[in-house]
């Protein structure tokens, strides 16, 4: 299809770009960075692609520069804690005109307004430095410091500003003196630690600059469409190709901490037990007695570069997590690297037992962490290749022997992958038919379809997601759901429903080499079988567990720029059953349960918690009440903690079982009990199959 879209068209795209900057200021105290040629005429052929060649074509006009500008702005000083109110109003000349500037190559406007970002950093680090030497480190007033002001003003001069960095400064010297260090030892770590910042700012080059301008570019005009520099789509197709030696967790940069994204399922990070989605790196350390390097602010690709590293090596991280205020104490964790090849994570069986009305009841739970398959396995003609499909066929089989009762497929956090793995899959458990449709960038709509009549499982059948579940996972459970062919438990999906296709710029324009790095276009968009887009709204589960991550800010729908849903003509299918009544009598009794359920009411004060932790609010500058605020936090995590244990039938925790590190954390030793296999939401599905089995007699 692409062949068809592209040929003879992009060659045709801008090859040269030869406009005169129209803003062409030196900024002192900052490195003076500005675009190559290449890079402006990148950023033309990217303005021509977007506006013509993808899904979403789009003009680019005074709107789609408005929301560029406040994109582009918001990323470089998310928290707003460098940049003036006399910054931001010289940049309003700017909003209007960046469309313009993108179609004839010109970079030099947001060029510039970094260049103002590297001035304030540097000079915000050389504030901090200045001030170890001369501020006030009396810790008895009382005082606080408003760490997140993502929505506040920008400061309105240089002195509010210092007064806000004085603060910043001693609550980073209050952390480590309650971490029992000494003052001389305090002043030489964050000394360390703020030339560190100015020495990694410094070392940010054009190519790095150019990258967020055009993620603030292609993300303002579709959140799947990415543009990647050379050194990014190297990484980008080494994580396509599934393999990595490291720790096993994708990473991303939020408010200058290093913070966990996604966890390898069976990598060191999974394994550890102690390594959660939104957990942030504070440090890293290389084998057992390795210093910790302070990372806080770092580049991301600085970072992970010190994270990655050769298998069988130890790499020890401090975190902080999710659950914690950046008051708490770090936790210790040790791993060893290994060999992350995601082709190997394959799916899992799990045997699980209920025993009702006197009798038991077995079930065949099958963890699939991703759509995946060996292509290049599969093109050389290995029967043997792997795959999502072949491995849940295999694993079907043996339960079969085993004579459960019920399979259940468990897609939770998985983010997609194969298109066709997710129709095959769909196959295994449906005759034949219709699986998913797909409406290209000329509105033509393919209906993919399931060819194979065998059927692998045809018994009771659920399907578990959650707010992580996308793409690929989406288009199996809405079929599922579709069907009648099963029950789908958790909740409601990510809604990702968009196809992309990988190009490198080198075939887009020829004359950029292997220089011009990759786009990646959404050049499609995937439907039910029912008519109805996955996309922004998901699947619904027919019976739906309240979440701790809301909508407004994890998934499709938190995304501004990204396309609606809508519906398209319904495919011709017959369902395997109508399931409406008996999904009603399965929820009523759902219900029931959930109104005495004690690990319910766990997960709903999981919830509160979250929630009361994303609010802002000030933290003390005062030792005592900060010592104070911190261990009443700790005390009400280990009071949770052991509620849950005592219920779950475990021996409670003591304090003594936290101990307190040599190097400013808290080393958690993970025990590998029958609490860290227990999963509330498989639990009540199991509750649920029974339900459904024994009405369907």
């Amino acid at each position: 299809m692409l062949k068809k879209i592209f040929s003879g068209v992009l060659i045709a795209l801008a090859i040269s770009c030869t406009a005169t900057p129209r803003v062409n200021k030196e900024v002192a105290g900052s490195n003076n960075l500005k675009a190559d040629p290449q890079q402006g005429v990148i950023v033309k052929d990217i303005s021509e692609l977007l506006t013509s060649y993808t899904y979403k074509k789009v003009d680019l006009n005074d709107s789609i520069s408005n929301l560029i500008f406040d994109r582009y702005i918001k990323n470089l000083d998310p928290n707003r804690i460098y940049f003036l109110d006399e910054d931001i109003k010289e940049f309003e000349a700017f909003r209007y005109q960046l469309d313009n500037d993108f179609k004839s190559g010109d970079l030099s406007a947001p060029f510039y307004i970094f260049n103002v970002y590297q001035k304030r950093y540097s000079e915000r680090q050389a504030f901090s430095i200045n001030y170890l030497t001369k501020g006030d480190f009396d810790f008895t007033k009382k005082e606080q410091y408003v760490f997140s002001r993502e929505k506040q003003n920008y400061f309105k001069d240089l002195k509010e500003s210092d007064a806000y960095w004085a603060k910043k400064v001693r609550y980073d010297f209050l952390n480590l003196k309650l971490a029992k260090k000494e003052p001389t030892e305090i002043k030489e770590i964050l000394k360390k630690r703020y030339e560190n910042l100015v020495s990694q700012s410094n070392k940010i080059n054009s190519q790095d600059v150019f990258q967020l301008i055009m993620a603030a570019f292609t993300d303002s005009v579709d959140p799947h469409t990415n543009y990647y520099n050379p050194s990014n789509a190297a990484n980008f197709n080494i994580d396509m190709s599934r393999s990595l030696e490291g720790i096993g967790a994708t990473l991303t940069m939020e408010n200058e901490f290093v913070t966990i994204k996604s966890v390898v399922t069976g990598g060191p990070a999974d394994k550890s037990k102690q390594i959660k989605i939104d957990d942030k790196i504070l440090a890293v350390a290389q084998g057992k007695d390795g210093e910790f390097v302070d990372v806080i602010g770092w580049r991301l690709d600085n970072a992970i570069s010190l994270i990655r590293g050769n298998k069988g090596t130890i790499v020890r991280l401090k975190i902080l997590s999710k659950d914690q205020d950046i008051s708490a104490t770090p936790k210790i964790v040790s791993m060893v690297r290994e060999k992350i090849i995601l082709e190997d994570q394959s799916a899992k069986k799990i045997i699980k037992t209920e025993v009702r009305n006197g009798r038991t009841f077995k079930y065949g739970i099958i963890e699939v962490p991703a759509f995946y398959a060996d292509w290049k396995a599969m093109q050389a003609g290995d029967k043997n290749y792997k795959s999502t499909t072949r491995d849940v066929r295999i694993i079907l089989d043996s339960l079969k022997k085993e004579n459960v009762d019920g399979v259940i497929i468990d897609l939770r956090t998985n983010g997609g992958g194969s298109l066709l793995e997710a129709i095959e899959l769909t196959g295994l458990f449906i005759k034949s038919g219709p699986v998913v449709q797909v409406r290209d960038l000329r509105n033509r709509v393919e209906v993919n379809r399931d060819e194979d009549e065998t059927i692998a499982w045809s018994g009771p059948l659920e399907v578990l997601v959650d707010r992580f579940s996308a793409s690929a996972s989406e288009i199996f459970a809405g079929a599922i759901q579709d069907y009648g062919r099963g029950i789908i438990i958790g909740n409601t999906t990510y809604g990702k429903g968009t196809v992309q296709s990988a190009l490198p710029m080198s075939r887009i324009n020829p004359t950029l080499g292997d220089k011009g790095g990759q786009i990646n276009l959404t050049t499609g968009k995937f439907y039910r079988i029912s008519g109805s887009s996955t996309q922004h709204k998901g699947v619904t589960p027919d019976i739906e567990f309240p979440t701790i991550f809301p909508a407004d800010k994890y998934g499709e729908s938190s995304e501004p720029s990204a396309l609606p849903w809508d519906e398209i003509k319904s495919s011709n299918y017959t369902k395997v059953a109508d399931l409406t009544t008996v999904i009603q009598k399965l929820k009523a009794m759902h219900d029931a349960r959930m109104k005495s359920s004690k690990e319910y009411q766990f997960l709903l004060q999981d919830i509160e918690d979250f929630k009361d932790l994303d609010k802002e609010k000030p933290l003390p500058l005062n030792e005592v009440e900060l010592k104070k605020l911190r261990e009443d936090q700790e005390a009400k995590n280990l009071a949770k903690e052991n509620e849950r244990r005592v219920y779950r039938g475990l021996e409670p925790l003591k304090k003594k079982d936290v101990s307190k590190s040599e190097d400013e954390g808290v080393v958690v030793k993970a025990e590998k009990t029958k609490e860290d296999k227990f999963d509330f939401i498989q639990s009540e599905a199991i509750k649920i199959m029974t339900d459904y089995i024994l009405l369907k007699k």
